[in-house]
């Protein structure tokens, strides 16, 4: 309110109680310039503090008469006395202390509603440095923006950091990581041909991606009358995938907003999860699944697989997938040039006992 009040030059006219004489008799020129500017700042001081307060507020000042008066009333409701305001400053550093940044939330959320809390402080008369929330990011962002913070650590002093580096290196790596997804993660879908003639064709598809010059496979046109139970086992897919809600035990929001079939075409991911199979051995887990209803084939990714350290060999017209202690977990026969798992046929899994945490 002080800046806005110095900006328009009305700031001695809210602090000084003056009154605006009438004119004398015959007035000089000068005298008419001095009384009109007088009377002038007076009204628009009067106009500006009035446009600045709520309608609960301007209840109470409307009938005051001069703008000392009104600002006064105004410095003595918001300034309150010395306890309140410590008080309120506890609270407000409390919060501060309590904040994490979420999985969902953005850098520049955060470090906004990190400053908000700063600056409501400061407003209260109290000093809060920005080396306080430089430091209050490094320890509470999540475990993702490691890379960046060891960077920070291995080429500046954290100790004179300043607040807009910091934000400028998370969120630099916020914005690579959120390119990347914006490419999709590159799935494997199956669809229900309009045509009974396109029943079981399928075509190869290769995705050429500018940015990354990476050679993608994804089959996109295999179909069948109705969503298959079975699993199929795809080099071509990054995440595990589902179409059937019902098998999760659990169902999260995701990042991942869209999966790219073979033939370009972008569908809706709804969520990640741990699913549960019924098997003829009992009830079997696999985490990080992602939900995807407009597809009609349950799709287990070898890249996601691989990513965790199992082991996953072809060969021998069968499939073999191998646990970090290079024990046999499942095997699959080819089946029409693809390997499928029915996950309630004995001879898929090789110990019956061991669930499938395929994380």
């Amino acid at each position: 309110m002080e800046a806005f009040l110095d900006a328009l030059d009305l700031s001695e006219t809210v602090e000084d109680d003056y009154d605006v004489s009438s004119l004398p008799k015959d007035p000089t020129v000068e005298q008419m310039k001095t009384h009109k500017e007088r009377k002038t700042k007076r009204a628009k001081a009067k106009t500006c503090l009035f446009a600045s307060v709520s309608q609960t507020v301007f209840i109470k000042i409307m009938t005051l008469k001069t703008p000392k008066e009104i600002w006064d009333y105004l410095k003595e409701e918001y300034k309150g006395d010395e306890r309140i305001r410590s008080m309120q400053v506890m609270n407000l550093l409390r919060e501060f202390k309590l904040q994490r940044m979420k999985e969902d939330e953005t850098i520049k959320t955060y470090a906004d509603k990190l400053l908000g809390i700063a600056n409501k402080v400061r407003l209260l008369g109290t000093q809060f440095s920005d080396s306080r929330i430089v430091e209050k990011l490094l320890v509470t962002v999540p475990e993702r923006y490691e890379a960046s913070i060891a960077a920070l650590e291995n080429t500046k002093d954290l100790s004179k950091i300043t607040l807009p580096e910091v934000l400028h290196a998370l969120q630099a790596q916020e914005q690579r990581r959120l390119m990347r997804e914006e490419r999709t993660i590159d799935g494997h879908m199956m669809k229900v041909c309009t045509s009974q003639q396109q029943q079981g064709d399928v075509n190869i598809a290769h995705e050429q991606y500018e940015e990354d010059q990476e050679l993608l496979l994804a089959i996109s046109g295999f179909t069948t009358n109705k969503p298959s139970k079975e699993w199929l086992i795809d080099s071509g897919c990054t995440n595990h995938m589902t179409y059937d809600r019902d098998l999760f035990k659990e169902l999260n929001k995701t990042s991942i907003s869209k999966v790219r079939i073979g033939n370009g075409e972008q569908i809706v991911v709804e969520g990640i999860g741990t699913i549960s199979i019924k098997t003829h051995a009992g009830m079997k887990q696999i985490s990080n699944v992602l939900y995807v209803p407009e597809i009609n084939q349950n799709l287990l990714s070898v890249a996601q697989l691989l990513e965790k350290n199992y082991k996953v060999i072809f060969e021998h017209k069968s499939c073999v997938i191998k646990d970090q202690n290079n024990k046999e977990v499942i095997t699959s026969q080819i089946k029409g040039k693809r390997f499928v798992l029915d996950l309630m046929k004995n001879d898929h899994i090789i110990e019956e006992k061991k669930e499938l945490k395929f994380k």
